[in-house]
């Protein structure tokens, strides 16, 4: 990423992110909130990856300014990856794009941003908590977290 190109705040934003990058199973650049998603949305070079699938988006919600790149799909055999993700993404993100990761509670979101990396975009992130968060003791979610529990913009597609 071009360090020009960012605003004094996004940087900020982004080291910060970068401290939070998980030790464990995956590898990426960093984390964010939904709130850092919200204003690093407003900086040149950055883009929001949806990688649920298109029905989730469809029936749920989505982001206003997102790209949709599916990490799985569904086929005869169930849920597998989607073979065609990083030929996706490079359809419609540069190398040094700030990619953020978004799914439904930043179980997906994590190996996509590391697949993404793998792939020459070093500055890919997961979306902490995911658009709908993970369910409450009754099984509900957009309860306790997640970005639409956040209030952030999202609208049902038409």
């Amino acid at each position: 990423m071009q360090p020009d190109r960012l605003s004094v705040a996004a940087a900020a934003i982004l080291s910060n992110a970068r401290q939070r990058n998980v030790v464990g199973e995956f590898r990426y650049a960093g984390a964010v909130t939904p709130a850092e998603t919200h204003a690093l949305m407003q900086e040149p070079g950055v883009k929001l990856i949806d990688v649920r699938s298109r029905a989730e988006s469809v029936w749920v919600g989505r982001i206003p300014g997102s790209h949709l790149v599916s990490w799985s799909r569904f086929n005869e055999s169930g849920l597998v990856r989607n073979p065609d993700f990083i030929a996706e993404l490079k359809a419609i993100a540069q190398p040094d794009d700030v990619l953020l990761m978004l799914c439904r509670s930043a179980k997906r979101s994590k190996p996509a941003a590391q697949a993404a990396v793998e792939a020459g975009f070093a500055n890919s992130f997961d979306i902490l908590e995911g658009f709908e968060g993970d369910p409450d003791e009754h099984g509900r979610r957009n309860t306790r977290e997640g970005w639409r529990f956040r209030d952030l913009p999202w609208r049902l597609e038409p």
